[in-house]
């Protein structure tokens, strides 16, 4: 593992480890309140992010393999978000930790076996409008974009 794949991992596991220990925090009450961001329940959101961010990797695995990457538009992407949020609105907090806990663990062990070579390669994301390396695509997805959902759910669930 390089540096580079290995400060990447870290910064990954941090994140998930800090979504976890607000998910396991949170009681019934908090658990269904609506994040004014996302304009859906907490539940929900964690889902989200376990289960669409979380899967990042898989494009990041494209990216390092020097594969082309699903032409998803930005409204497709949105369509499959709302999709999501409407089917899991009674996920529990125990299937969203498993979620977490396996889909997190999976990220961090791709990401740490990745050389710098990999992680630089570099593909079009359509939905993006734009060339970004599959560092960048994690970064972006699971550390910008997670962190802002779970600053949604902490300001919901007044934490």
């Amino acid at each position: 593992m390089t540096t580079v794949a290995q400060q990447l991992a870290e910064r990954l596991k941090a994140f998930n480890d800090e979504l976890i220990r607000f998910v396991q925090s949170l009681d019934a009450d908090a658990w269904q309140k609506t994040c004014a961001g996302e304009n859906w329940p907490i539940n929900v959101v964690a889902r989200h992010i376990g289960v669409t961010h979380y899967r990042a990797v898989d494009l990041a695995k494209l990216v390092a393999a020097g594969q082309p990457l699903p032409d998803f538009t930005y409204a497709q992407i949105d369509a499959m978000n709302k999709d999501h949020a409407a089917k899991h609105t009674q996920c529990t907090k125990e299937e969203v930790l498993d979620i977490l806990q396996k889909q997190g663990a999976a990220m961090v062990d791709h990401v740490s076996g990745l050389d710098d070579a990999a992680l630089n390669r570099t593909a079009t994301v359509a939905a993006l409008g734009g060339t970004f390396s599959a560092k960048q695509i994690l970064e972006a997805m699971v550390i910008q974009s997670g962190t802002e959902h779970l600053e949604n759910m902490k300001r919901a669930a007044g934490a």
